[in-house]
């Protein structure tokens, strides 16, 4: 049983890891890891008609803003908490 294991293991681990590559792209998501959380967060459609796959258009006056395109603010980032993070001393280092 164990002889069969270890290669269908060894095999299966770069598939997923390339099924989940495939499945983000795709989708749209950018995938971070640290070790206090696991974040996707969406990415702009390269073919979307408002803003061209910039994410957003300038928007004029004295102090010019960028307005996020509907194609990817409209989606939520979604957050799965691995460790606490923690906190900050109360008092200086030194």
């Amino acid at each position: 049983m164990r002889a069969r294991t270890a290669p269908l293991l060894a095999a299966a681990v770069p598939l997923t890891a390339t099924a989940a590559a495939v499945v983000l792209k795709a989708g749209r998501w950018k995938l971070s890891v640290n070790r206090y959380r696991i974040e996707l967060t969406p990415q702009p459609h390269r073919s979307c008609p408002s803003c061209q796959g910039d994410g957003g258009w300038w928007v004029g006056g004295a102090f010019p803003e960028m307005e996020a395109c509907p194609c990817w603010a409209d989606r939520r980032d979604l957050r799965i908490r691995l460790l606490p993070v923690p906190a900050w001393p109360d008092e200086p280092p030194f």
